[in-house]
């Protein structure tokens, strides 16, 4: 499969050729669909964050399941689903409690560096991303990684949930407290923005990852790469005074 990677910080996306193995247990191979550019990427692209290098990128998408490992009952193969990248294994002590988010087992919720999912025909290690890695047409993750959702929802809104809308909701739940049945003050001007910004911003880029005839177009991955053409196009598409947000 094509992957976009990233070999050195500041430094544009290869497309390179990828290969993934067949899932093992409790493992979903998935046929990416959509894969938003969310800022947490340009902040790994950029070297803000660390991460081991080279790396295939990308945490915010959703596709259809194409395999799946022993011991996989969520889904089925021709299921839709949403990536998460909080992944879990549901069995320690904070999972068990309600807090999945701060799962301790590491050999599920991988730390960087730790997969060995990807390969490629170099010596050096491909890097999978946050346990997910959805700048490549193809993502092998665990199915606690993943969330099924209805065939008739459009995938490239559907996209947006593994990281833009629930990161807002947990703004909301988790920092401002808010609970059901509360009354609160929104300010209108900042959650339009918001939501447009975000809006128009992932229909502007979701050409650069939307696979065409069902493999990702060298040209549009090429595009990923182009660190000046993103923040332009962020800049201009989800500034609030923008045409694309006016429309929006």
């Amino acid at each position: 499969m094509k992957a976009a990677v990233l070999h050195e910080v500041n430094q544009p996306l290869v497309i390179e050729d990828v290969s993934v193995p067949n899932p093992g247990p409790r493992e979903v191979l998935i046929r990416t669909a959509v894969a938003g550019l969310c800022h947490s990427d340009l902040h790994f692209m950029e070297g803000l964050y660390p991460h081991p290098l080279p790396a295939v990128l990308g945490h915010e998408s959703a596709g259809v399941v194409e395999k799946v490992g022993s011991d996989v009952n969520y889904v089925k193969p021709g299921d839709h689903v949403v990536t998460c990248l909080s992944v879990f294994c549901g069995t320690c002590d904070n999972c068990t409690t309600g807090r999945t988010v701060l799962c301790t087992d590491t050999t599920v919720k991988m730390l960087p560096g730790a997969s060995n999912r990807l390969s490629w025909g170099r010596k050096e290690k491909l890097n999978q991303f946050l346990n997910l890695s959805s700048f490549a047409e193809q993502m092998l993750v665990h199915e606690n990684a993943i969330v099924k959702i209805k065939k008739e929802m459009p995938l490239d809104l559907a996209a947006l949930i593994g990281c833009g809308v629930i990161t807002g909701y947990g703004a909301v739940v988790n920092t401002a407290k808010v609970t059901a049945g509360e009354t609160v003050a929104v300010s209108i001007a900042t959650a339009w923005h918001c939501v447009a910004g975000k809006t128009t911003l992932f229909n502007c880029l979701s050409r650069l990852y939307q696979p065409s005839s069902g493999d990702i177009a060298d040209a549009a991955l090429e595009d990923l790469g182009d660190l000046d053409r993103q923040r332009r196009a962020a800049t201009r598409c989800a500034s609030p005074g923008s045409a694309a947000a006016r429309a929006t």
